[in-house]
């Protein structure tokens, strides 16, 4: 470090004793309880990596993202899922109704018109259908 650096490092460290000092006992605990728990999870790599918050939260203050739970156990994640599926699923079963009901208005068309029998079982007939259809 640089002793510019040094400055600074001891400025914010006057400041951060300044305003330690007005804070309750409970608070201070609460703070030193956390910082040995940083410090120990320092010491071990494995619980440095897990996703942990600070001790303060909504979720009751275990310390611990989603309240203990991980990413995917969580009841959210699982219902997101479930309502994107649902919705690709309901989209797909849209396309296939909408896809009959245009074959439907063909054939009604089609068996509507004033077209002879002997033209429906023409082959050059069925072929043309089929060209028709498709595209």
């Amino acid at each position: 470090m640089t002793t510019k650096d040094q400055d600074f490092a001891k400025k914010i460290a006057t400041y951060l004793d300044k305003g330690t000092s007005e804070l309750k006992a409970g608070t201070a605990y609460r703070l030193q309880l956390a910082r040995a728990e940083a410090l120990a999870r320092l010491a071990d790599p494995r619980r440095a990596a897990e996703l942990r918050l600070a001790g303060a939260h909504a979720n009751g203050g275990s310390g611990t993202a989603g309240g203990g739970r991980s990413f995917l156990t969580s009841g959210r994640v699982w219902v997101g899922i479930a309502l994107i599926a649902a919705a690709g699923f309901g989209y797909q079963q849209w396309q296939a109704y909408q896809q009959l009901r245009e074959i439907e208005e063909t054939d009604a068309a089609i068996l509507s018109s004033d077209l002879p029998i002997d033209a429906y079982l023409d082959r050059g007939f069925q072929n043309w259908l089929k060209h028709a259809i498709d595209e």
